[in-house]
C-alpha cells in the first residue's frame, strides 16, 4: 500500500477549544478588523474587541434561555456575519451548532434536527422559521420550542431578545472551561448521495489542528492584511474551516449570502484570495466569454485567444519552458483581457483556492495563466475539510497536493484513497456501526478513487461507488466525461450511464442561467424555454459536439456513443442534487428510468 505522510507543525496545540482562538486575538490584536459587513444600511467593520464583545453579550442570552454546554443547536440560515457570530457564541458556552442548509426540505429539516437531538434553532428568516414548524410536524424535536430569528419583526424571537434576555450577565466573560480538545464542535451532516445523512461529529481538535496547521504552510495566501469574501454556504465544513482559520490567521473576513451579488461585493471588499467549488470558477469563465461574444467578432476572436494563450502559459511556466513568442503573448492578452477579469474579481485577488468537487486541469491552468493562482485542495466533511492540499510554495496543477501537516494519505490495492491524522473525524452521531465499517485498520476509507506520484503528490480521478462497469466489462469513471462536458456555456447537469449496458450514454440538461446567451449563436430564439431548446436540432448538434471533445479525453469504449437532453432542469429544489450541489445519481437513474431505456432500445 504506497503511502505519504506530513508530520504535525504545531504539537502540542495552544488551545482547549475553538472560542480560546478569539480570545487570543482580542487580547493580542484588538483593534484587528476582523470582519466587514457589506450588507446594505449595515455596512460596517467589526474589530476582534468588538467581535469578541457581541459572541460574549450572546453566549450570555443564550445560557438565560436555557442553552447549556453540551447542547445541540440548528443553525439555518445564508451565509452572513450572523451565522459566523452565532458559531462563535455557542462554542463559547460550550454548546454544539448543527448546520442545516437553507434550501434543506421540511423532511431534510425535521431528520438533521431530530437526529441531532438539537434543543434549540437559529434561522435567517420568518420564511425559514415557518420550515421549521413544518419539519417539526412531520418528525417532532425539541428545537421547535425554542426557534430564534435573525431578520424578524417579532421582538420575541429576535436575536436582539437574545441578547437582553441576557444582560447583567457576568459569569461568561471567558470561554466555558469544560470544553476540551476531544469534545464535538459542530455536527455536520453529510451530504446524502447514497442514503439518509449521516451526522458526522467533528471535535475542536479537529478544527484547532487544522487550522494551526494549515497556517504555516499557507504562506503568502494568508499573509498580514490578507483579505477573503465568504459567498460558500457556512453548512459546508470547506466554509466552516474558512471561519475558524481566518479568524485564528488575523484574515478579514466578509460574507456574500446572495451569490447574484458576487461580483458587486468582490468589487467592494477586494479580496486577496477567494474560496469557491469549481462550479463558480466554470461560471466566472462563462459570463466572461459571453460578454465578449457580446461584442464584435474582432473582440470574440481575442478573447478566445487569451483563454488559450493564458492556458498554454501556465502549462508551460509549470514546465519551466515559457518561449519568448509565449511570453509577448501572454504580455499582450495581459494588457488587453486578463487585467480586465482581475478587476472584475476586485482587482487584489492574487489566489483562489478550489475545493468540494475536482477543478478541471483546463479551467484551474486559465485563471493561473491571468494571475489569480489556482491552488486546489482534497477534502470530505470526514475530514474537517482539507486532507491535502497544494499551497502556495509547491502548486502542482492536476493535483491536490501533499497531505496537510498530521495527516497521512495512502492507495489502497483497489485505488481508493485511505486517510488517517489530526483532520480526521472520529464517530457518525449515534451510528457506532457505520463508523466502523468507515475505518479499516485505523485508516479512513474515503469512497474516492486516486494515486499517489513520485513525489507524494495526490490526485483524485473519481468515486468508488460510480464507477460504472459496462456489459463489456469496460470500467468507467464518470466524471473523466462529466467534468469537461458541464464546464461548457451551455450544460447545466451531466450524468454518465452505462451500468450493464452494452455502451456509455449520458442525460444532459441545459443551463437556465447561459441558455438565453447560448441561443442566439446557434441562430435561434432566446427566448424558447428548456423544454423548447432541448428538441432543438442545432443544440442536439451544438451538444454533440462538446460531447465529442470530451470523448477525445478518454479511449474509444470509454466515450459516450449517445445522450439525451431532458426538458428540464436538475435542481435541490426537486431533491436531485445534494445542497453542495452534488449530483444524486441513485435518484436521477430511478426518475429518468424511462429516458435511460430509451437511449438504449434504439
Amino acid at each position: 500500500m504506497r503511502r505519504v505522510s506530513a508530520p504535525a507543525i504545531v504539537d502540542p496545540l495552544p488551545y482547549p477549544g475553538i472560542a480560546h482562538i478569539l480570545e487570543e486575538r482580542a487580547r493580542t490584536q484588538p483593534d484587528l478588523v476582523l470582519y466587514t459587513i457589506l450588507a446594505p444600511g449595515r455596512e460596517r467593520d467589526v474589530t476582534a474587541r468588538e467581535f469578541r464583545a457581541e459572541v460574549v453579550a450572546l453566549a450570555h442570552g443564550m445560557a438565560a434561555q436555557g442553552i447549556r454546554p453540551g447542547d445541540r443547536v440548528g443553525l439555518l440560515s445564508r451565509t452572513r456575519y450572523e451565522w459566523t457570530l452565532v458559531d462563535f457564541a455557542l462554542w463559547w458556552l460550550g454548546a454544539v451548532p448543527v448546520p442545516v442548509y437553507d434550501t434543506s426540505s421540511p423532511d431534510q429539516i425535521a431528520w438533521i434536527l431530530s437526529d441531532s437531538r438539537a434543543t434549540a434553532v437559529f434561522v435567517e428568516t420568518d420564511e425559514l422559521a415557518g420550515r421549521v414548524r413544518e419539519a417539526h410536524r412531520i418528525t417532532p424535536f425539541p428545537a421547535e420550542q425554542r426557534i430564534r430569528v435573525f431578520d424578524t419583526d417579532d421582538a420575541q424571537i429576535s436575536l436582539d431578545a437574545v441578547v437582553r434576555a441576557g444582560a447583567g450577565r457576568e459569569d461568561l466573560q471567558t470561554p466555558y472551561d469544560g470544553v476540551s480538545l476531544d469534545d464535538a464542535a459542530t455536527l455536520i451532516y453529510t451530504s446524502g448521495t447514497t442514503g439518509p445523512p449521516k451526522g458526522c461529529e467533528l471535535t475542536h481538535r479537529n478544527f484547532v489542528a487544522c487550522s494551526q496547521n494549515t497556517i504555516p504552510v499557507a504562506g503568502e495566501l494568508m499573509h498580514e492584511g490578507a483579505r477573503t469574501l465568504l459567498f460558500l454556504p457556512l453548512a459546508h465544513v470547506f466554509a466552516r474551516f474558512v471561519e475558524v482559520t481566518s479568524l485564528d490567521a488575523g484574515i478579514a473576513l466578509a460574507h456574500t449570502p446572495d451569490v447574484s451579488q458576487l461580483m458587486d461585493d468582490l468589487a467592494r471588499f477586494k479580496p486577496t484570495f477567494i474560496l469557491a467549488v469549481p462550479r463558480v470558477f466554470e461560471k466566472i469563465l462563462v459570463g466572461a466569454r459571453f460578454k465578449a461574444q457580446a461584442g464584435s467578432p474582432v473582440k470574440k476572436l481575442i478573447f478566445e485567444r487569451a483563454v488559450a494563450t493564458a492556458a498554454a502559459w501556465s502549462k508551460a511556466s509549470q514546465q519551466g519552458r515559457v518561449s519568448p513568442w509565449l511570453a509577448a503573448r501572454h504580455r499582450l492578452y495581459d494588457k488587453l483581457v486578463y487585467s480586465t477579469l482581475r478587476e472584475a474579481m476586485g482587482g487584489e485577488v492574487r489566489y483562489a483556492v478550489s475545493g468540494g468537487a475536482a477543478l478541471g486541469e483546463h479551467l484551474a491552468h486559465f485563471f493561473n495563466g491571468i494571475g489569480v493562482y489556482v491552488v486546489e485542495g482534497y477534502g470530505l466533511t470526514e475530514t474537517t475539510a482539507p486532507i491535502s492540499a497544494n499551497v502556495p510554495s509547491i502548486n502542482r496543477l492536476g493535483t491536490v497536493g501533499h497531505p496537510m501537516p498530521g495527516n497521512e494519505v495512502a492507495i489502497a490495492e483497489d485505488g481508493e484513497i485511505l486517510v488517517r491524522g489530526v483532520n480526521v473525524f472520529e464517530r457518525y452521531n449515534g451510528l457506532p456501526e457505520k463508523t466502523a465499517e468507515a475505518f479499516h485498520d485505523g485508516w479512513f476509507a474515503t469512497g474516492d478513487l486516486g494515486h499517489l506520484d513520485d513525489e507524494g503528490l495526490l490526485t483524485v480521478t473519481g468515486r468508488k461507488k460510480e464507477i460504472i462497469v459496462t456489459a463489456s466489462g469496460k470500467n468507467v469513471i464518470p466524471t473523466m466525461l462529466e467534468d469537461p462536458i458541464r464546464a461548457s456555456a451551455t450544460v447545466g447537469q451531466i450524468m454518465v450511464v452505462g451500468e450493464n449496458r452494452p455502451f456509455v450514454a449520458a442525460l444532459i440538461t441545459l443551463d437556465p442561467e447561459t441558455l438565453a446567451n447560448v441561443l442566439p449563436t446557434l441562430g435561434l430564439d432566446p427566448g424558447l424555454s428548456i423544454a423548447e431548446a432541448s428538441r432543438e436540432k442545432a443544440v442536439i448538434e451544438h451538444v454533440q459536439r462538446i460531447v465529442d471533445h470530451a470523448n477525445t479525453k478518454v479511449s474509444r469504449a470509454e466515450g459516450i456513443k449517445a445522450f439525451r437532453i431532458l426538458d428540464r432542469d436538475l435542481t435541490v429544489e426537486d431533491g436531485y442534487l445534494t445542497p453542495s450541489l452534488k449530483l444524486k445519481r441513485a435518484v436521477v437513474a430511478e426518475d429518468f428510468a424511462d429516458v435511460i431505456d430509451g437511449i438504449y432500445a434504439r
